[in-house]
């Protein structure tokens, strides 16, 4: 219940109205506790005189007290619904904005689905709680507590008896917590797994298809909702449980109240409007009685949704802003790119994967990358927009270490694109938009800058030949899109901005070789301004460059020219060789 009450800073700006609905929901169903009064004084009244007049009295005052019933209970949910909702909205949006702040490791350590699982499942729970289940949770013992005081009034021993059925009762929810906290957070936990399979699938089922791997995909997932299945009957189980003996306990006292009350109209020390009265106060507490076994559990499954959001938006990002001014004053080196005796290890990893590297990229240079798979090439340009950071060493651009600059300054003077091109379900347009941003990241692009973008990238063409053209919709990572759209795409959104220096993770990779002939004729022509590091696996990519770094295990051990390397290296020929 600890990561509950961590809600209370949003809570508290409106903390006046939400105690105003609980105070009306106290108000809604309390009112009701005076109608058994009403109907005792009734009996022992009006109808054992036979008075009509004052029987007409006693049900007017009922219906007003019914009335009054629904209308704070009217009030209570238009101040609720709107409140609660809103700090959905604002809960959901922290944990989004949290999630983009979170760099490349935390993300790499989370499954998507109970990233996904968190940002909806558990805070709509949250927001039931706090509309529903909370009020009622706090004014069920207020109504067990006026009850009995009106029960008081009517006879003390029937007080007695209430609180015999209520020792049995917090023995049983003592159980019933220690119990349900562990089978609820199982359940939750599974769901993000069910979210997990489901997404991959999706994102997966081209290659699913094509392996003949759906059943495979099938029984994976009839697995995981087994296990969910199970969990969820856990709950049920303990819930039949508590339910069962809520349920029975009230009727027990309904049963001990009858046979009581009517001893005591025998032995005369109780009248039967007061046996009438008691009898139709039990029964009015036994809903809240009954419905706090399912508020028990409501409020259980809050908590571990509490603590599941708690326990994303308490992850602190390792990469952060310096707290330097966005923009530094001068750049002592404008244009130049330099790795000094860099050293990068991910925190869970046995050895370092870049061991001294040490780079210097001119203004207006282009550098080609090339090694082995797992030499550190795409480690090496992760570093540059800070992806990741050096654990030893320093990344410079303009003279200033990359960890100096405000992340917006940073990555507004860096272009990207990687490998695997990820587009977004959304416009052409606005997919090469994200290219070019102010330093506050708000889009700064005029149609113009789209077309020149896309005719560097080639793209221009085939964009043409869309439905729509600009804004045609790319569907759900670009797959409505071929590999090799997808890729130019993402390489005119690298360039849209005329960023200062290119950072390319083997862009080219899924291009014909024509295509790839005019691309890098379009690509000369924006890197003469541009400072750019490109990873690269053929050779007419490694050509394209001014020199060519070559690594090995981690670090570089050749740096020069395409051909002088094929005269003078043997690591650059046999990688050259296993490319052709």
């Amino acid at each position: 219940m600890r990561d509950l009450l961590r809600f209370w800073p949003d809570i508290r700006p409106r903390a006046w109205r939400y105690v105003v609905s609980i105070l009306l929901a106290l108000v809604s169903t309390g009112v009701g506790l005076f109608i058994p009064v009403l109907t005792g004084r009734a009996v022992d009244g009006p109808i054992a005189q036979r008075d009509v007049a004052g029987l007409v009295a006693v049900v007017l005052l009922v219906v007003a007290v019914g009335f009054g019933e629904s209308i704070a209970q009217l009030v209570r949910r238009m101040l609720t619904a709107g409140m609660t909702a809103d700090w959905e909205v604002l809960w959901r949006r922290r944990l989004f904005t949290h999630l983009q702040d979170l760099d490349i490791a935390h993300h790499d350590e989370w499954d998507s689905g109970q990233m996904l699982s968190r940002a909806t499942n558990d805070l709509t729970q949250l927001r039931r709680f706090t509309a529903f289940g909370l009020p009622f949770l706090v004014i069920t013992p207020c109504l067990l507590v006026v009850g009995g005081v009106i029960l008081s009034f009517i006879h003390p021993v029937f007080v007695a008896l209430l609180v015999l059925m209520a020792i049995p009762t917090m023995v049983g929810v003592a159980w019933f917590n220690s119990r349900y906290k562990l089978a609820a957070r199982a359940a939750q936990d599974t769901m993000g797994e069910v979210s997990t399979s489901v997404e991959e699938s999706v994102q997966g089922i081209r290659v699913l298809l094509a392996f003949g791997r759906s059943p495979w995909a099938a029984a994976r997932f009839h697995a995981i909702v087994e296990r969910l299945r199970a969990h969820e009957l856990e709950k049920v189980r303990l819930d039949a449980w508590l339910f069962g003996a809520i349920m029975l306990l009230p009727q027990l006292a309904l049963v001990a109240f009858a046979a009581v009350g009517a001893w005591g109209v025998v032995a005369g020390w109780a009248t039967i409007g007061q046996t009438v009265a008691a009898i139709t106060l039990m029964m009015y507490l036994r809903m809240p009685i009954e419905m706090f076994g399912f508020l028990l559990a409501d409020a259980l499954m809050a908590a571990t949704a509490a603590t599941r959001y708690w326990e994303l938006m308490d992850r602190r990002p390792r990469i952060t802003d310096s707290g330097l001014p966005d923009h530094a004053p001068r750049d002592p080196s404008p244009g130049v790119l330099e790795f000094d005796e860099v050293v990068f290890q991910h925190e869970d990893a046995a050895t370092p994967l870049l061991t001294g590297v040490s780079l210097r990229i001119e203004r207006g240079e282009t550098v080609a990358l090339v090694g082995t798979t797992g030499s550190g090439k795409t480690a090496t340009a992760a570093l540059v927009p800070r992806l990741f950071d050096v654990t030893r060493g320093a990344v410079r651009v303009d003279g200033h270490d990359v960890r100096d600059l405000s992340l917006a300054d940073l990555r507004s003077r860096i272009g990207v694109a990687f490998e695997e091109p990820i587009l977004f379900s959304a416009t052409v347009r606005d997919n090469v938009a994200m290219g070019t941003h102010a330093v506050d990241g708000s889009a700064a692009i005029d149609d113009d800058r789209v077309w020149e973008a896309l005719e560097v990238a080639q793209a221009a063409d085939f964009v043409r030949a869309l439905p729509d053209r600009l804004d045609t919709e790319v569907g759900e990572q670009g797959l409505s899109l071929s590999g090799g759209q997808r890729q130019r795409i993402a390489l005119a959104r690298a360039v849209a901005g005329h960023p200062r220096f290119l950072v390319l993770d083997d862009p080219l990779s899924a291009v014909d070789v024509e295509t790839e002939d005019r691309v890098q004729y379009g690509l000369r022509r924006v890197l003469a301004a541009t400072t750019a590091l490109i990873v690269a696996h053929r050779p007419s990519t490694a050509a394209l460059a001014d020199r060519v770094a070559v690594m090995d295990a981690g670090r570089i051990v050749a740096v020069g020219g395409h051909e002088e390397l094929l005269a003078t290296s043997a690591v650059y020929r046999e990688l050259m060789g296993a490319t052709v």
